[in-house]
Order: structure tokens, then C-alpha cells, then sequence
């Protein structure tokens, strides 16, 4: 029996989870071998091994601890990948969900394991994608969006995953609260974020049909299987029903380039690596694939910019605050990432503003 570093299984009472997912799952045949994942935004995550070598998965439940109100749901990524087994998005096989904390003191669920890497860098780039199958990959990853955002909610039984209506007002509300109850521990106001706020209100665009969205689609939330293609999507615990363009918009963020104004010079995104499209192509790419109107794409942008120095500005108060612990180093380099996402955010409120 493996584990984390120690050899602990941690979140996990190992004989009573086992018997569980053995009565549901056969083939995972005990006692398995555990082995704990990285990522997933500190979820407890274990790749889990049958003790005859037939079937392998992955077990997931959230972190130890109290935990925010509708923070790190199983029982959304569960729905979502339930839902999409059967579609052309690809996704891990869901094989079983436990909804109470009785086995083990919370909700987890097992989806089967996938042949695949989540690309975090360059390093992860060069290790697993020739660099003649970055365009293969490119293509997959983008497609891949524009296939989720092609179904229906309602047919593939996702339909009270979240509200339908006025989901990039209600999110650019939320955020800009977030702001406000941070500027105190922050000790950060622009006047560039309120009057962001206030015309993203006014100029929203009429909102089309609602589709599942998955709230944080990146290199870094995609399996890449050895052909160069997306072999599933994983993360779903954001995901839910609003306006695809905010989705894609926001997909644009994760394809960095060399020429993006304040790049930090240690960027290591895994887009910089030689070989892949660029931004401009991905763009025209899933606007042929939608058939979408992309006009209104530097709103959607501008929302994007928004809402991530809203979420910046938030995680520079909490750790300025005294909530979590930091080095002064690294608080300094927090500050100046908030700094640049509200010089970004002034970019954005300028091309906005732009005839």
C-alpha cells in the first residue's frame, strides 16, 4: 500500500472506502495500492491500483478541514462527467459517487484513469508533445471547447447545474463585492475597477442560450493522451450553466504568448514552447468550429481581466491579512501580479471605450 510522501493515506478510512467501491466497482480488486496525484486544486486525489493489475482509477474527495460554501463539489464534477461520458467531449469514466460523509467523512467518487498529462509548463511541453504535434494538440484543445459549448444542457440531463439567466451580470456583481471587502486588508482601491464595473454593466450583451460551462478550461485542466490530442477533461468542480463566450474568453488567458505586454520574464506557460499556433488562430479556429458572433469579444475579454484582478486583489488581502502565511518575497510578488492585472483590466476598459 502506497500513499502521499510518508506513506499516509490522508482523508481516506482505506478498509471502508475499499469495501464500498468493490461492492459497486468489482474490478477494482482489493486490497489496492494507493498512490496520491498532484493538482487538482487541492482535492485528495489518488490514483488506486487492483491488486490483480486489472483496472486502475482515481479516487477524489475534497480537502480536510472546513471548506468554503460550494467549494471543491464532487457531486458537480461527478454530474458533469456522468453527463458528458456519452458525448464528444472526452472525459474519465465515472464508475461510482459516494454522496455522504459516511464511508469516509466526506463525498468522493471514482472515474476510471486516463493515459494522459496535464500540461503545466514548458518542461511538461517538451516532456510529452513533439514539437511537430503542437498544432495537433492546439486544434484538439480548442476543439474540444467548442464541442462542449455546442450541447444542450437540458438533452444531456445537466439542466439545474446552475441558472440560465444573466450569468456574466451576476458574476461581474459577485466580484466586484469581492473587491470591495478586500480594499481595506488590501490596501489597494483603482478607479480603473469601478469604472470597469460600471460599464460592464451597462454595455453586457444580450446573453444566447446557456450551455455548460467549465469555468477554468486551460492546458493545465486537460488530460493529453500520447497522440497529442485531449484524452479527457478534468476539473469540473466550477463548472456550470452561462454564456460560452465568457468561457472562451477566458480559455484565451491560458494561450500566452512571447509578445503579451508585462509578461514576466520567468513565464514558463506551456504555450511558449515552440510549435503551437498562435492566439489569433486559436480564435478563428473555434469561431469557424461555433459559427459564434465574435464581435463582442472585447467585452468578454474585459470581464475576464476583471474578474481576475478582483480574484488577485482578494488572495493579496487574505494573505496580507494574516489568513494565510507567506514569505514577504512572495507577498511582494503577489502585489505586483494584482498591480498587472489592473494594468491589464485598464488595457481592457480602454479598448472597451475604444468607437
Amino acid at each position: 500500500m502506497a500513499g502521499g510522501a510518508d506513506g499516509a493515506i490522508i482523508g481516506y478510512d482505506v478498509d471502508a472506502v475499499e469495501a464500498w467501491v468493490s461492492e459497486r466497482v468489482p474490478a477494482l480488486v482489493r486490497p489496492w495500492t494507493w498512490t496520491q496525484l498532484e493538482g487538482g486544486h487541492s482535492n485528495l486525489t489518488y490514483r488506486i491500483d487492483g491488486a490483480d493489475g486489472a483496472l486502475s482509477a482515481v479516487i477524489r474527495r475534497p480537502p480536510m478541514g472546513e471548506l468554503l460554501p460550494k467549494a471543491h463539489d464532487m457531486g458537480r464534477e461527478w454530474a458533469c462527467i456522468s453527463a458528458l461520458w456519452d458525448t464528444p467531449v472526452p472525459v474519465a469514466q465515472p464508475l461510482a459517487f459516494c454522496e455522504g460523509p459516511e464511508v469516509t467523512g466526506a463525498h468522493f467518487y471514482v472515474m476510471g484513469l486516463i493515459d494522459g498529462m496535464a500540461l503545466y509548463n514548458v518542461e511538461d511541453v517538451e516532456s510529452w508533445v513533439p514539437e511537430e504535434n503542437r498544432r495537433i494538440m492546439a486544434e484538439s484543445w480548442i476543439d474540444t471547447l467548442a464541442e462542449l459549448h455546442s450541447l444542450d444542457p437540458d438533452e444531456i440531463g445537466l439542466t439545474d447545474l446552475g441558472k440560465k439567466e444573466d450569468y456574466v451580470l451576476r458574476q461581474v456583481k459577485t466580484w466586484y463585492r469581492s473587491w470591495n471587502a478586500s480594499i481595506e486588508a488590501a490596501a489597494i482601491d483603482r478607479a480603473t475597477i469601478h469604472e470597469l464595473h460600471d460599464l460592464l454593466i451597462e454595455t453586457v450583451p444580450e446573453q444566447g442560450p446557456a450551455t455548460l460551462v467549465h469555468g477554468d478550461y486551460g492546458t493545465h485542466n486537460v488530460m493529453i493522451g500520447r497522440d497529442a490530442r485531449v484524452a479527457a477533461v478534468v476539473d469540473w468542480e466550477i463548472a456550470t450553466l452561462g454564456d460560452p463566450m465568457a468561457d472562451f474568453a477566458y480559455s484565451l488567458n491560458a494561450w500566452i504568448q512571447a509578445d503579451d505586454p508585462l509578461l514576466d520574464p520567468s513565464a514558463d506557460a506551456p504555450t511558449l514552447a515552440p510549435g503551437f499556433p498562435t492566439r489569433q488562430e486559436i480564435l478563428d479556429r473555434y469561431a469557424a468550429k461555433t459559427g459564434r458572433d465574435m464581435s463582442q469579444l472585447p467585452y468578454y475579454v474585459a470581464f475576464n481581466r476583471f474578474k481576475t484582478a478582483c480574484i488577485l486583489h482578494g488572495v493579496y488581502a487574505r494573505y496580507r491579512n494574516g489568513q494565510k502565511e507567506i514569505t514577504a518575497e512572495d507577498l511582494e510578488e503577489l502585489r505586483q501580479r494584482v498591480e498587472n492585472s489592473i494594468t491589464r483590466a485598464e488595457m481592457a476598459l480602454a479598448d472597451l471605450k475604444a468607437p
